[in-house]
């Protein structure tokens, strides 16, 4: 029994060797970051949401890309939870900042960064993501190539934060070196059998992991936290009822 033992935790070891090696690592805050979303996250190695990496967002077009702002607001609300501010930046001000207040998130808890050129944009970004007291960055961009992703990645594995890259509009999707390739598509929300009338809601799509599951979901934000509303779903198909998981 203890030589099973024994091979169990040295087995355990060698999996977050190797998935740290690989810019997965077990949160670097204290515990776990609990987003509710059990089922989501059982399509990532470690079985929860990866911190201390870098996390992509695809928005192909505007109502995509609103629909990815109010996600990522309401998984910050649950980053900010554990650790000290975030920084947002963005070369415009489409935000409008009182309104993360809808996801748990004060506007003093976010410094906003407006950088005119892409490669400012870029610098800063960079800069942002080696500071070790904050709890996330966010950065809103067009084009990433591989290069440019392998530095900011090198950057969060130096101080361990989260970065969530939304790229706009962008003119291709190529190989980055994100651990996470998102796609948020808005969905009508349903109360009382009303549409349209409720709660945020959205088609998670996790189109890339590495080491995990992709999966989609149907995810809406409620009562101050993020619930699953349906199983998963087949790729490229919504529903237009849904069901609270549990």
């Amino acid at each position: 029994m203890l030589q099973e033992a024994a091979k169990r935790e040295v087995l355990e070891q060698l999996r977050r060797e190797i998935l740290a090696a690989e810019g997965l690592q077990r949160p670097a805050y204290g515990s776990p970051i609990d987003l509710g979303l059990s089922a989501l996250e059982e399509a990532f190695p470690d079985k929860v949401f990866p911190t201390g990496c870098i996390h992509e967002f695809i928005s192909p077009d505007t109502e995509t890309a609103a629909a990815t702002t109010g996600f990522i607001a309401a998984l910050l609300g649950h980053l900010s939870l554990h650790k000290g501010p975030c920084i947002w930046v963005s070369s415009d001000q489409r935000l409008f900042a009182p309104a993360l207040t809808a996801f748990g998130l004060q506007p003093d808890q976010v410094i906003f960064i407006q950088p005119e050129r892409d490669k400012d944009l870029l610098w800063a970004a960079e800069q942002a993501l080696r500071c070790e007291a904050l709890a996330a960055v966010i950065v809103d961009m067009k084009e990433l190539d591989l290069t440019a992703s392998r530095r900011l990645q090198l950057a969060v594995e130096q101080s361990r934060i989260t970065g969530l890259l939304h790229r706009h509009h962008p003119a291709r999707i190529s190989n980055t070196a994100s651990v996470a390739r998102w796609q948020v598509q808005p969905l009508s929300s349903n109360s009382n059998g009303l549409p349209g009338v409720g709660y945020p809601c959205w088609q998670v799509d996790l189109q890339k992991v590495r080491n995990g599951k992709p999966g989609s979901w149907i995810v809406e934000w409620a009562e101050g936290k993020l619930q699953i509303l349906q199983p998963v779903i087949p790729a490229g198909k919504q529903y237009t009822r849904y069901q609270k998981v549990g």
